[in-house]
């Protein structure tokens, strides 16, 4: 079964960090672009951060520039990204997905993603 795992999220207070991972099951992601996205409640899900397999990768949130990082290890067959500085408003349910292909998507948008994981919950609250 080809599945993409979330783990990492959890409740934080504003100011701290939390580190994402999204590890894959019954394929290899290296061959994958691999995006991140949110969803918080009662607004569409929002791209964040594109790598492709060398590790190039493309941020579409202002939101999140310069405090959050995508990055990859090939090896363990893992994409992370790295929150910092965290908001109020960060909080949302976090997803990552693969998409079949060399390239990440010039937008930031979910459509062309070939797989997603289940989600992890990010709560940032005081």
């Amino acid at each position: 079964q080809l599945q993409l795992v979330e783990s990492g999220g959890g409740l934080v207070q504003p100011g701290g960090s939390l580190r994402l991972s999204c590890a894959a099951n019954g394929f290899t992601l290296n061959t994958y672009a691999i995006g991140w996205f949110r969803q918080a409640p009662g607004k569409e899900r929002e791209g964040l951060s594109c790598i492709i397999r060398s590790g190039a990768s493309i941020n579409y949130a202002d939101s999140v520039e310069g405090r959050f990082t995508i990055s990859r290890d090939n090896a363990k067959n893992t994409v992370f990204l790295q929150m910092n500085s965290l908001l109020l408003e960060d909080t949302a349910v976090y997803y990552c997905a693969a998409r079949a292909s060399r390239f990440c998507s010039p937008s930031g948008s979910s459509g062309g993603y070939d797989y997603w994981g289940q989600g992890t919950q990010v709560t940032v609250s005081s």
